[in-house]
């Protein structure tokens, strides 16, 4: 029964992240993925099928969030590295 409600838990909070804003829900997935992937595997949730499914929905979409948040935030410091040159200059 823990294991379940817990894995309930994880999913609720899943779906309230994916509802954040970009950098909010950027920090809230890393905490999400820490409490509940860090010590444990995926594999542990108890979830009935559809919600096992809605689950595996988020994960992949909020992984593809994280690649092009990633891709974003590396093109911004690119551009504040430039801008830091040209002000010294």
């Amino acid at each position: 029964m823990e294991r379940r409600n817990r894995s309930i838990k994880a999913l609720s909070e899943l779906t309230y992240i994916d509802s954040l804003d970009s950098f909010e829900k950027a920090d809230a997935l890393v905490r999400w993925y820490k409490d509940y992937l860090t010590d444990d595997s995926i594999e542990n949730f108890d979830l009935e099928l559809s919600d096992l499914k809605k689950l595996e929905e988020l994960f992949f979409k909020n992984i593809n969030f994280l690649k092009k948040h990633k891709e974003d935030t590396r093109q911004e410091l690119i551009k504040i590295q430039k801008m830091k040159r040209f002000l010294k200059n």
